[in-house]
């Protein structure tokens, strides 16, 4: 069981998609992380949304012109992404063994996101599993980006993951380090509680 599991028990889905749509009622931007992947990769690139939740970030790429996949092992996240885009493909699967091929899905992707603390919320031990799955999953000069809380501040749960080890099971997993930001706006990182990385195959 992943750290997520362990604190919502799986039932979450409902109440995480109210917790955005009240934030998006109230003018709070929701839609950071999907704006920075498309600075990164071209309109109509292929994007898999690891740990894709309720599909925000996979439903407004698809809106700005992106092909994409999200996969999920929260069964109630993954019910609200079907509703609210039924013609999107969600794959219910455990990222730390995930086989695009074996679901169906061709392999290769421009781009890997892992937004909304990912990997700090796997279950301990499996983090370098699911970088070398991630990466397996990209194409060739493909990338991963990964938002996570290093603090805290930025965690529902207590801190495990540090940016040397998450950048050592990339490293491990072939990617190199091209970008680290603070912020999905991009912003300089600085030391502070959360990162933004990204990563090239």
């Amino acid at each position: 069981m992943n750290r997520w599991e362990q604190l919502t028990g799986g039932t979450s889905g409902e109440e995480y998609a109210a917790r955005f749509a009240e934030l998006a009622e109230h003018g709070q931007d929701v839609h950071g992380e999907a704006r920075l992947c498309a600075t990164l990769v071209p309109r109509g690139a292929r994007v898999l949304d690891a740990g894709c939740g309720t599909g925000r970030v996979l439903i407004e790429l698809a809106r700005l012109g992106y092909d994409g996949v999200g996969v999920d092992s929260d069964a109630s996240m993954l019910s609200v992404a079907r509703s609210s885009a039924p013609r999107l493909t969600w794959l219910e699967a455990d990222l730390s063994d995930f086989d695009p091929a074996a679901a169906g899905i061709t392999p290769g992707f421009d781009l890997v996101v892992a937004a909304g603390n990912v990997f700090p919320l796997l279950a301990p031990g499996t983090e370098a599993d699911v970088a070398a799955t991630l990466a397996r999953a990209l194409r060739p000069g493909g990338l991963l980006v990964a938002g996570f809380g290093l603090d805290q501040d930025h965690l529902p749960v207590p801190p495990g993951l540090t940016l040397t080890q998450y950048d050592a099971y990339c490293t491990g997993a072939g990617l190199t380090l091209t970008d680290r930001f603070a912020t999905w706006g991009a912003d300089p990182y600085d030391g502070g509680g959360y990162a933004v990385s990204v990563h090239r195959r």
